[in-house]
Formats: structure tokens, C-alpha cells, sequence
């Protein structure tokens, strides 16, 4: 098992707000189930191919949502992270951006963090947190379904994956060392939760 190293710094929590809604996760398993028969694995139920695509679509959209407001949350723990280790002179000659954490996220998780995102059936999360911010780097409020194109909704997966592959090879920074970072996880009502708890005690 990976351990932090016993100098690595501290960055401030990433707190994610929720991913989806209810509603949300009816739409995608709506969208998972219209996919799989558009591909023949599913029986159609007479359902036309048209129809089957509307419910892939829908679902497409819901997921695009749902990554943009997970790459809100990594941007702005990026910048956190950014001007953290900016205050510190541990880092004064290193170029530490907003991509060098952006990297921590997708290739170098902490353990603890991994095994809190799979208890949350998160188990994908370097492609999750890889599109969020390729996303994000490209929209800085969510685009309307109406204003995308119907070829991408349906293979906007891939657009994501060059979007944030571009944003790492336009920049400069340094990527971030085995063991360096360690951070803490928190979904957004627990840490409200939390903090109550800290004001009452204090």
C-alpha cells in the first residue's frame, strides 16, 4: 500500500459537491439501458431507434452536467492548491499551477482519498476527474443542449479526454512527486457537517 511521505505537504480539502441528482440517476440508467439495445446487447421492445436515441442523448447531457459542476469544484481546489503552496518556500523554485494538481487528481491520489471515492461507487475517478476539467477548461458556464451538436453529446467523452491532454501540453508547471501532496476528501454536506460540529465545540 502507498504511504505519503513523512515530509508530504498538506493541501487544503477537496470537497465535491453532489454528483447527481435523483433524477439524474434515473436518466442515466434510462440512457445506459438505450445504448446497450441501440448496440443490440439489450432487446429493443419495439422501441424505435429514434426514440432510443433521444433517451441516449438526454442521459448524455445529464452526465455532461453533472462533470461540469465536478470540474467547478476541482478548478477552484486547484487554485486553492495553487496559491497554497505559493505562500510556502518550500516550493519558491518550482513552477507549481494549477496543473500540477490537476495532475495530482487523475494520476497520483492519495490512497485514502481513492479508497473514500470507491466507497462512494466512484471507482473510475481518473476519467471522471479528467473530463471535469477538460470540460472546464473549455466552458466557463454549462452550455445549453440546445447549443451542442448531437454527434458530440454522443462521443463528447473523447472531445473531454483531448481537451484536458491541451491544457497540460500548453502549460508550464511541474508535475508533482510521488508521496508530496496529501489532502483530505469531503462530499460538501459532510464538511458543513463538520464545521458545525467544530463552531459548537469551540
Amino acid at each position: 500500500m502507498e504511504h505519503p511521505r513523512a515530509e508530504a505537504f498538506r493541501l487544503p480539502p477537496l470537497i465535491l459537491h453532489p454528483f447527481s441528482t435523483a433524477e439524474d440517476n434515473s436518466v442515466l440508467i434510462e440512457s445506459s439501458r438505450a445504448n446497450l439495445a441501440i448496440q443490440g446487447f439489450l432487446p429493443t421492445e419495439d422501441a424505435a431507434i429514434e426514440d432510443l436515441d433521444r433517451q441516449l442523448i438526454k442521459g448524455r447531457y445529464a452526465e455532461l452536467r453533472m462533470l461540469f459542476y465536478i470540474g467547478k469544484d476541482l478548478a477552484r481546489w486547484t487554485e486553492q492548491c495553487t496559491e497554497t503552496v505559493t505562500l510556502s518556500t518550500l516550493f519558491e523554485q518550482r513552477r507549481m499551477r494549477p496543473e500540477t494538481f490537476a495532475v495530482l487528481l487523475v494520476q497520483s491520489i492519495p490512497m485514502h482519498v481513492r479508497a473514500k471515492l470507491e466507497s462512494w461507487g466512484v471507482l473510475d475517478f481518473s476519467a471522471l476527474f479528467r473530463r471535469a476539467i477538460g470540460l472546464h477548461s473549455v466552458f466557463n458556464d454549462l452550455p445549453s443542449v440546445s447549443s451542442l451538436s448531437l454527434d458530440f453529446l454522443r462521443r463528447y467523452h473523447r472531445h473531454l479526454d483531448h481537451w484536458y491532454d491541451y491544457k497540460l501540453r500548453e502549460s508550464t508547471f511541474d508535475r508533482p512527486e510521488p508521496g508530496e501532496f496529501i489532502f483530505d476528501l469531503y462530499a460538501s454536506g459532510e464538511y458543513t457537517m463538520m464545521l458545525e460540529q467544530s463552531w459548537e465545540e469551540g
